[in-house]
């Protein structure tokens, strides 16, 4: 195998990667966006539904801009807000 076709594979191999944990990342962040819409559906104390309610706001505006590792930060922002870890 001469070295332009290692790198290449090299490449493909990296690009292939990417593109699998960003399919993961729309997934989760989709999984997120319905666990905070539940969680919101519950009766919480004012500064819990707060938070859910802009962790939800933020989620949908990052998945909209295709940003999904914010949109899984406000997810985590919402399960911090309701005592998860």
């Amino acid at each position: 195998m001469t070295r332009m076709t290692a790198l290449a594979a090299t490449i493909a191999a990296m690009t292939l990667g990417a593109g699998a944990a960003y399919a993961d990342d729309a997934s989760k962040c989709d999984e997120g966006i319905v666990m905070i819409e539940a969680e919101q559906a519950k009766t919480h104390p004012a500064p819990v539904a707060d938070a859910l309610k802009t962790a939800l706001r933020v989620a949908k505006r990052e998945k909209g801009e295709k940003e999904y590792d914010e949109c899984l930060d406000a997810v985590a922002d919402a399960k911090k807000a309701l005592g998860a870890k």
